[in-house]
């Protein structure tokens, strides 16, 4: 079985291996969503979160992306707004965003001090890359 790049190096930073990942049926971007997303989108991604009646605006349904948008699903946008280079409101600023400093690769303690900020980077497109395609898994038919 072939293993992805965004799999050996997201896992190798969780501390398993990518093999033990695949075999376990363990999804790196389901995993990233459950951490960073669903409490406000939802586990399913309709925007019925245990924090969405708490906001002040109303969680868009993630599984309607692709349909909103012409029937492609919008991978590059979606990628932009969790790396911080698009701001969306309810997201925070890009100082602040809601899930904290997860996907930036200078967050402290990141792989410890002796990984190189290229590997650093790596590391954070690889859990921004396997969420984006886990998103794309919930889109409506």
């Amino acid at each position: 079985m072939k293993r992805s790049l965004v799999g050996v190096v997201f896992a190798a930073g969780l501390g398993v291996s990518a093999s033990s990942a695949t075999a376990e049926g363990f999804s790196l971007g389901q995993h990233e969503y459950m951490n960073s997303c669903a409490h406000c989108h939802g586990a399913d991604g309709r925007g019925q979160g245990p924090l969405a009646g708490y906001l002040n605006t109303a969680m868009p349904d993630l599984t309607t992306l692709q349909r909103d948008n012409g029937g492609v699903f919008p991978f590059a946008r979606l990628y932009e707004v969790v790396d911080g280079r698009v701001d969306v409101g309810a997201h925070g600023t890009r100082e602040m965003p809601a899930w904290g400093r997860r996907y930036d690769r200078d967050a402290p303690g990141l792989m410890g001090e002796m990984w190189s900020p290229g590997d650093r980077e790596a590391f954070v497109r690889g859990r921004i890359l396997a969420l984006v395609e886990y998103i794309s898994t919930l889109q409506a038919d």
